[in-house]
């Protein structure tokens, strides 16, 4: 029984280490992806040429930490995309496990919050995975250097979840300041905090 709980607890460990190893971080180069918009259009961060980089984030319509942070989503796109840096939110929730997530529930979110940004949905999961996102929301903050996709930064938008008067360390809006002004930056990774991304079964 010992050993068998032994081998049991390795390969748990095992596993968590794996997904560690595949989570991305600052100064790794991320993969760009073609994934499905609301409108029913295929997105690439290709396609956006006059973009330097890109707030990635991994969201869902259901979350209840996700609907606490819409609003700061929304303003981070509105103060940074027109400094090069757009938002793109992407669902990999399997509708299977949260019927709420759809694409069709997406077109209704988007449409509802009247969001600005792209709403992509990774229905394969093969980004989210690529990527290592664990929750949603997710950030991670991309820089375009030397033809590559550069992570700068990965994890929360700020340190408070519940009301957004109250965060003191706004880690995203930090990290996009220090970029856009050439500096390093000071907080590069911290913990995504939310809903545990709905994983395909098998």
């Amino acid at each position: 029984m010992k050993k068998y709980l032994f081998t049991a607890f390795a390969a748990l460990m095992m596993t968590g280490l794996l997904n560690a190893q595949s989570q991305y971080k600052a100064g790794d180069i991320a993969s760009d992806f073609k994934l499905k918009n609301v409108k029913g259009e295929i997105v690439s961060l290709a396609d956006i040429k006059d973009a330097d980089g890109f707030i990635v984030a991994f969201w869902c319509n259901t979350c209840p930490v996700v609907k606490k942070y819409d609003q700061r989503l929304q303003y981070l796109h509105a103060k940074y995309a027109s400094k090069g840096y757009p938002v793109i939110a992407i669902n990999a929730i399997d509708p299977a496990v949260s019927p709420g997530d759809s694409y069709d529930k997406m077109k209704e979110t988007a449409a509802k919050l009247n969001y600005k940004f792209e709403y992509l949905f990774d229905e394969t999961q093969e980004i989210a995975r690529k990527y290592g996102a664990t929750n949603t929301p997710h950030i991670y903050i991309l820089s375009r250097r030397d033809g590559k996709l550069v992570v700068d930064y990965v994890g929360a938008i700020d340190n408070n979840a519940d009301d957004a008067s109250a965060a003191d360390k706004k880690y995203a809006e930090d990290a996009l300041n220090s970029i856009l002004k050439g500096q390093p930056v000071a907080v590069a990774g911290t913990k995504a905090v939310g809903c545990g991304i709905k994983w395909k079964k098998g």
